[in-house]
């Protein structure tokens, strides 16, 4: 593999590349030179009103400036594909030349025939441009890629000459100019708004040290870097339409790092590629780096490349394109974290990162007008020899689906949906390996298709890897993450096993059976929405109960964690309760059944095993050194999913808040040693008179050091009294201690609360934390835990894999009349961990149900 170094004195680079504090910056510091201009076509400034660098550009101002580019220039069309959770529209540019927007149309449908070689029809490659997809600052506090936008946008629209005309005819451009709208904008508020006419260069100054969550995040502080491949929100889910449509030849992740680096492009470090990546794209990715080191050479820049950064995880953005037949290229500039910083390397300008990243963008120009036909070869023998592989695969489907909850099957297959994979309906019930799968709620995906590497991605188990290392999970096996019945069909299995095709799935509505009650209804706890339901019912001012054993009416079996809905005695009429039943089955996918008398098998309905629930009010902690990617997830769960709305509760603000508003506390990973004693001794107090908290990873352990819980946790596993050991493996060796993200095996005790609405005895559960919980005496305590041979997928340590078996993953303690309950692990891991929601949604709902003598 290539390596490419830059040996040059710092001082040249210095006086060559930054721009000086005080200097004016204007645009002639970033353009190539030797390059005229358009005059009518606008530049930044004209609209913008100061120039690039000056200040960081706000989203509604980047996205005037495009559309005045797209008025003003033949060579830019401009459409709106999407919008954030905040509204603000996501943009993409479309830029080439003016013949080639004219047939954009065609372009597409030619590059779906190459992308799927058993459609009828032609390809043209000689005719065909090369698509380069330019992405900038998905992390929305990394704004050198946003701002370098500006100078891309313009450079292609304005520049004049028969040079860029060529490479505009053999080249389209896509240009996203800000994949994360809410979080640019966040932190450009930040920085405009704490920036002195006078620059502070001091790392610690207030400008440079933006406030908690910060904006590297969306609007529900997701990292949507992390979220290509689970797709689970709207940013991504437009944006994955439109690189499907295109399907890019080239994609780059403009980002940035630590103040005192310099600037990273990829290949990242070659151990760490995926093997389901071919070899080939790791060699494109090596010839376009020659681009790169080329334009940085030429204005002095130092950089470095095939270390820090890996190709594994496919829910990157810069790795996602390796698996569809395009190659992704990130970059990291060192960042100024403002308008300028001191660092290691002298004082970083905002217009100097800006600077680089644009250079880079022009040398990926240059590289897909140079490389177009080796990246068009490469993006056709991609998919062709991907439906060979197919062909010798011993696998020939996979199959999924679930009776109990079809709607977490669902949601599986609209993941699926979105990565240009086709599904089926089986076209009858199926028996696979003991597990049944009914042709209404199960789904099967055919290998033999154009997608094929990438569904082995989402389908396979690995549990043996080239290097210990991970920049990111290890592993995301999809069907487990949604706790779903899965098999491979081979042979005999997989023959006629296909139905119905399936453009886009239907979400599977439940009904009312039975018709309108005047006694009570009955639900079970399956369904992945039936916390929602619950919700409703909560919301609508209903009593509703919970049964804690089995019962059976004349027409349905009932399994613990079943709600009972009375009609009588309640706040609304036995029409309007009617009215809710039938939205609850239509929106939440649940049935729900007509009791029409209290007289049942096994429990009657007025049984004392009936427990009355209570409406939960929830206080999220937040802000301090709390994760606000874990709240994050919480906040997301419980408002976009389950319609609740948590208070979101800064640390700092325990001492003074009213806690009887609430009944659950949500405590996430982080740490809480700002929380002083008598901040405690409140909490301690709220909860010994029957308050609820529910704490993840971290959290559990300060709660435990701090008295709250007796939970125990086992020592260290990193053992560092080896002898001899040579300081140049120091990293590597600690770095192999870290549970980055593997998948893990863990037994439910199906009687217990917290595992209602579960039907199997074993649960898949994910771990990114070296965090292990020894099991609580008297065996009631640990409704999950781990098995004695617990991985399923992932890298581990021998160490911590000896530590985990066995095992807690859950722990139920109690102080007074409340409830703690310890999660070791995150049940709401980047919102696609669908499986493990249920266990932490039942510790909000049931959490106050739960015996007192279990928990001692």
């Amino acid at each position: 593999m290539m390596k490419i170094k830059v040996f040059c004195l710092l001082l040249s680079i210095l006086s060559i590349s930054r721009i000086s504090l005080g200097q004016e910056v204007s645009l002639d510091y970033y353009l190539p030179q030797n390059v005229s201009y358009n005059p009518g076509i606008p530049t930044p400034a004209s609209v913008l009103g100061y120039e690039v660098g000056e200040w960081h550009v706000s989203h509604d101002k980047l996205v005037e400036y495009m559309k005045a580019l797209a008025a003003a220039s033949d060579r830019v069309g401009l459409e709106y594909y999407g919008s954030t959770y905040e509204q603000r529209p996501l943009v993409l540019l479309t830029i080439s030349a003016p013949e080639n927007l004219e047939r954009a149309e065609e372009i597409k449908a030619q590059r779906q025939l190459l992308t799927h070689p058993r459609q009828e029809g032609t390809v043209n490659l000689e005719e065909m441009p090369a698509v380069v997809y330019m992405g900038f600052s998905i992390h929305g506090n990394e704004p050198s890629g946003t701002n370098s936008a500006l100078l891309t946008a313009y450079h292609l629209a304005a520049a004049q000459g028969e040079d860029i005309e060529k490479k505009l005819e053999d080249v389209v451009v896509l240009l996203d100019p800000s994949f994360n709208p809410d979080g640019m904008n966040r932190f450009a508020s930040w920085v405009n708004s704490h920036r002195g006419k006078n620059l502070s260069i001091d790392p610690f100054n207030r400008e440079q040290n933006e406030a908690w969550p910060r904006g590297r995040t969306n609007h529900y502080w997701f990292d949507l870097n992390r979220d290509w491949l689970p797709a689970q929100h709207p940013e991504s889910q437009a944006r994955l339409q439109k690189f499907h449509e295109w399907k890019p030849n080239i994609l780059t992740d403009h980002h940035e790092m630590g103040t005192n680096s310099t600037f990273f492009f990829q290949p990242g470090i070659p151990s760490r590629n995926n093997p389901l990546t071919p070899e080939n794209t790791y060699n494109l990715t090596e010839a376009i780096a020659r681009y790169h080191a080329q334009a940085l050479d030429s204005i002095g820049s130092l950089y470095y490349t095939e270390e820090d950064f890996d190709d594994y995880y496919y829910g990157k953005g810069s790795t996602y394109p390796d698996i569809n037949g395009a190659v992704g290229i990130l970059f990291e500039q060192a960042s100024s974290r403002g308008h300028a910083q001191e660092s290691e390397n002298g004082v970083l300008t905002f217009p100097f990162t800006i600077k680089n990243q644009f250079n880079t963008t022009l040398s990926t120009f240059q590289a897909a007008y140079e490389l177009r036909d080796r990246l068009l070869s490469h993006q056709k023998e991609f998919y062709e020899n991907a439906l060979e592989e197919a062909d010798e695969d011993k696998k020939e489907a996979y199959v999924f689906g679930s009776s109990e909850d079809p709607v977490r099957a669902y949601h599986l297959a609209e993941l699926i949906n979105r990565h240009d994979i086709q599904i089926y309906q089986p076209a009858s019930d199926l028996n696979i390996n003991n597990q049944r799968f009914e042709k209404e709620s199960s789904y099967v995906v055919p290998l033999d298709q154009p997608q094929y590497r990438l569904i082995k991605a989402m389908f396979e188990t690995r549990t043996e890897f080239q290097d210990s290392l991970f920049y990111d999970v290890s592993t995301w096996t999809l069907p487990l993450s949604f706790n779903l019945p899965y098999a491979a069909l081979t042979g005999r299995d997989a023959k006629g096993v296909l139905g119905q095709a399936i453009e886009t799935p239907e979400f599977p509505e439940g009904e009312v059976k039975g018709g309108q009650s005047n006694y009570a209804y009955l639900f079970e706890w399956d369904g992945y929405y039936a916390p929602r339901a619950l919700q409703r019912l909560f919301e609508a001012g209903l009593r509703p109960k919970v049964s804690n054993e089995p019962l059976k009416t004349a027409t349905h079996a009932f399994g613990r964690g079943s709600i009972l809905v009375p009609v009588q005695n309640q706040e609304i009429s036995a029409d309007s309760i009617f009215t809710l039943m039938k939205t609850i089955a239509a929106e939440d996918g649940i049935d729900v059944y007509n009791a029409a008398s209290g007289l049942t098998s096994g429990i009657s309905l007025g049984s004392p095993s009936f427990s009355s629930l209570e409406q939960p009010k929830v206080a999220l902690l937040v802000e301090g050194d709390v994760s606000s990617y874990d709240a994050g997830e919480v906040w997301h769960l419980l408002d976009q999913r389950y319609n609740m709305a948590p208070t979101l509760l800064p640390v700092s603000s325990i001492g003074v808040a009213d806690f009887s508003r609430y009944n659950t506390l949500i405590m996430v990973d982080g740490d809480y040693g700002s929380i002083g004693k008598q901040e405690q001794d409140k909490l301690k107090d709220w909860l010994k008179e029957g308050g609820t908290i529910v704490a993840l990873q971290g959290a559990g352990r300060w709660l435990a050091d701090s008295g709250f819980s007796e939970v125990n946790y086992k020592m260290d596993t990193l053992n560092d009294s080896l002898p001899a050991q040579a300081y140049g493996d120091l990293w590597n060796r600690r770095g192999a201690q870290v549970i980055g993200g593997a998948i893990f095996d863990a037994t439910l005790d199906l009687t217990h609360p917290l595992t209602y609405g579960y039907n199997r005895e074993n649960i898949a559960l994910f771990r990114n934390s070296e965090d292990f919980i020894e099991p609580a005496p008297g065996g009631y305590a640990n409704p999950v835990r781990y098995t004695g041979d617990p991985l399923l997928s992932g890298y581990i340590s021998e160490p911590n894999l000896e530590a985990l078996q066995n095992s807690a993953a859950v722990q139920v303690s109690a102080l007074g009349n409340g409830r703690i309950i310890t999660f070791s692990d995150n049940p709401n891991f980047r919102a696609f961990w669908y499986g493990t929601n249920k266990l932490f949604m039942n510790s909000i709902f049931f959490g106050p149900v739960i015996s007192r003598l279990s928990a001692e």
